[in-house]
């Protein structure tokens, strides 16, 4: 692999890292950061994030990113490393989805 790709694949992975990891970031991801995510091994897991730490798709109400109101939200995603959402042990019996749930969801 060449430095340019290299440092390119480094810059984006960064990128996409640091967007994600970010309580302030709270507009939708865009289609090259969920590539890019998902690019890098990670996939889309229901029901797993904590109240405000969602990547996104939090139900009516809310706008995306972070706004997740309760623990294990049901219809918002987080990224996980690929092939670990389903097997995700939670508080409660509760398990990772990569389809939203109907459980846990905000009043």
């Amino acid at each position: 692999m060449s430095t340019k790709i290299a440092l390119s694949a480094a810059y984006i992975a960064g990128t996409v890292a640091a967007a994600l990891s970010s309580g302030a970031f709270a507009a939708p991801l865009s289609q090259d950061q969920v590539k890019a995510a998902m690019d890098a091994g990670k996939e889309k897991c229901y029901g797993v994030a904590l109240a405000g730490q969602n990547d996104c798709a939090a139900g009516p109400g809310t706008t995306c990113a972070g706004t997740s109101k309760v623990n294990y939200q049901g219809n918002a995603w987080t990224f996980v490393d690929g092939g670990t959402c389903a097997t995700m042990e939670l508080p409660g019996d509760r398990m990772g989805s990569p389809e939203p749930l109907d459980r846990d969801m905000a009043s």
